[in-house]
């Protein structure tokens, strides 16, 4: 099964996606992660744009896992309908989570933005303006819709579980 998480930063996702990743013993594929190791690593200037380079990576792992008969968890800022794309074909033809996480208060979502500190070596986070500039695409598709300004991290995670059991069980019934 994958589950994949989108939402902008600051929503919560990372939150939600590595407890979920934890209850259900997933692989977790941090796009955040995969992009910073990039960096370090010299394939890339800190201050240039990755492209699709960390989402290709994920994607190349996730299907790899899934082979294995894992369970992933996929956490990423998903903004295009090309990346939401592009992680259906990974899961396919496995059962697959797509989880939208959003912060319907602006001021929280703000003060989440402006209060985080890096927990990754040399990751600097987005500034406010940033967030609200970048290049997001409304969802069209079907997705489980999470709003942290109303869920805490572990209602959200609770969500998120019943949901996968919901569609492993359903996935097994066909």
């Amino acid at each position: 099964m994958l589950v994949v998480f989108g939402g902008l930063p600051g929503t919560g996702k990372t939150t939600v996606a590595r407890l979920v990743a934890v209850r259900l013993r997933a692989a977790y594929l941090r796009i955040d992660a995969i992009e910073q190791a990039m960096r370090a690593a010299g394939v890339l200037a800190a201050e240039r744009e990755v492209g699709p380079a960390g989402y290709m990576a994920a994607t190349a792992l996730a299907e790899a896992n899934l082979r294995l008969g894992l369970t992933v968890v996929a956490d990423c800022v998903n903004p295009l309908a090309e990346t939401r794309a592009a992680w259906r074909a990974a899961g396919a033809p496995g059962p697959l989570l797509e989880v939208e996480v959003v912060c319907s208060d602006p001021a929280e979502h703000r003060r989440r933005v402006e209060g985080r500190a890096a927990d990754l070596p040399g990751l600097v986070p987005p500034t406010w303006a940033q967030v609200l500039r970048r290049e997001y695409h409304p969802w069209t598709g079907p997705r489980l819709a999470l709003d942290t300004a109303l869920l805490g991290p572990a209602e959200a995670a609770d969500r998120v579980c019943a949901e996968v059991d919901r569609r492993l069980r359903q996935s097994a019934a066909r």
